[in-house]
């Protein structure tokens, strides 16, 4: 598989997270028989734009936690961005993260 189709299959499917819902690194992978978790976090690491076209603040560890809060411009944006939609964060874990939680 390409790089680029590699990365498009994981952009596409982060693109479809609704609103307020998280998924993790893992589900993604699964999902589209990509392999590792840890690929699909550097592609969104590779994919992320000030635009926010690829909503990568949704996707987080299979534990809730942010773990990619460090690769976006402020360690806290990713938090403030999930506020945003109504998900509540403490010590950098999604609460009540089961009925966050969005399977494709």
């Amino acid at each position: 598989m390409k790089e680029n189709s590699y990365f498009e299959k994981v952009y596409d499917l982060t693109r479809k997270i609704p609103f307020g819902k998280v998924t993790t690194y893992g589900i993604i992978a699964t999902y589209l028989e990509l392999g590792s978790a840890r690929m699909v976090g550097w592609a969104l690491n590779k994919g992320f734009s000030s635009d926010f076209s690829i909503p990568a603040h949704r996707v987080v560890n299979r534990n809730g936690e942010l773990t990619g809060r460090n690769h976006f411009p402020a360690p806290d944006m990713m938090q403030k961005l999930l506020e945003s939609e109504g998900v509540k964060v403490e010590n950098n874990k999604i609460v009540d993260f089961e009925n966050k939680l969005w399977y494709p």
